[in-house]
Protein backbone atom coordinates (compact mmCIF):
# COMPACT_ATOMS: atom_id res chain seq x y z
CA UNK A 1 0.00 0.00 0.00
CA UNK A 2 1.45 3.57 -1.09
CA UNK A 3 1.17 6.37 1.70
CA UNK A 4 -1.44 9.23 0.43
CA UNK A 5 -0.96 12.44 2.29
CA UNK A 6 -4.28 13.34 1.37
CA UNK A 7 -6.01 10.60 2.39
CA UNK A 8 -4.24 11.02 6.15
CA UNK A 9 -4.06 14.30 6.45
CA UNK A 10 -7.02 14.75 8.70
CA UNK A 11 -5.73 11.42 10.47
CA UNK A 12 -4.10 13.90 13.94
CA UNK A 13 -7.19 16.21 13.73
CA UNK A 14 -10.13 14.79 16.97
CA UNK A 15 -13.41 15.06 15.26
CA UNK A 16 -16.17 13.74 17.54
CA UNK A 17 -18.56 13.32 14.97
CA UNK A 18 -15.98 11.63 12.36
CA UNK A 19 -17.44 8.48 11.31
CA UNK A 20 -14.43 5.82 11.56
CA UNK A 21 -15.71 2.31 11.13
CA UNK A 22 -13.60 -0.20 12.84
CA UNK A 23 -14.26 -4.18 12.76
CA UNK A 24 -15.57 -4.91 16.89
CA UNK A 25 -16.32 -8.42 17.33
CA UNK A 26 -19.50 -9.47 17.76
CA UNK A 27 -19.03 -10.88 21.43
CA UNK A 28 -17.45 -7.59 22.71
CA UNK A 29 -20.36 -5.40 20.50
CA UNK A 30 -23.10 -7.94 21.89
CA UNK A 31 -21.82 -7.03 25.41
CA UNK A 32 -22.10 -3.44 25.20
CA UNK A 33 -25.28 -3.67 23.89
CA UNK A 34 -26.77 -6.07 26.34
CA UNK A 35 -25.17 -3.32 29.08
CA UNK A 36 -26.20 -0.06 27.02
CA UNK A 37 -30.17 -1.73 27.71
CA UNK A 38 -29.54 -3.17 30.98
CA UNK A 39 -28.54 0.52 32.15
CA UNK A 40 -31.25 2.30 30.08
CA UNK A 41 -28.39 3.54 27.52
CA UNK A 42 -28.75 4.38 24.12
CA UNK A 43 -25.90 5.21 22.77
CA UNK A 44 -23.93 2.19 22.30
CA UNK A 45 -21.00 3.87 20.84
CA UNK A 46 -20.21 6.38 23.74
CA UNK A 47 -20.07 3.17 26.30
CA UNK A 48 -17.48 1.79 23.99
CA UNK A 49 -15.54 5.21 24.06
CA UNK A 50 -15.96 5.64 27.81
CA UNK A 51 -14.49 2.14 28.33
CA UNK A 52 -11.39 3.35 25.95
CA UNK A 53 -11.01 6.10 27.67
CA UNK A 54 -10.78 4.96 30.73
CA UNK A 55 -8.75 2.15 29.14
CA UNK A 56 -6.18 4.74 28.07
CA UNK A 57 -6.33 7.08 31.46
CA UNK A 58 -5.34 3.98 33.34
CA UNK A 59 -2.62 2.90 31.17
CA UNK A 60 -0.98 6.11 31.50
CA UNK A 61 -1.56 5.59 35.29
CA UNK A 62 1.76 5.24 37.27
CA UNK A 63 2.66 1.95 38.98
CA UNK A 64 2.08 3.05 42.47
CA UNK A 65 -1.55 4.97 41.80
CA UNK A 66 -2.18 2.01 40.26
CA UNK A 67 -1.97 0.12 43.63
CA UNK A 68 -3.06 2.29 45.49
CA UNK A 69 -6.26 2.41 43.87
CA UNK A 70 -6.58 -1.03 43.66
CA UNK A 71 -5.92 -1.17 47.41
CA UNK A 72 -8.08 1.18 48.09
CA UNK A 73 -10.97 -0.96 46.17
CA UNK A 74 -9.96 -3.77 47.59
CA UNK A 75 -10.20 -2.82 51.20
CA UNK A 76 -13.58 -1.30 50.74
CA UNK A 77 -14.82 -4.55 49.85
CA UNK A 78 -13.62 -6.70 52.81
CA UNK A 79 -15.35 -3.86 54.73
Amino acid sequence: MQYDADLSADADVYTPAARRPLPIDSDVCEWFMDRAQRSGHEDVAALINAALREHIRRADEPLERTLRRVLREELRKVG
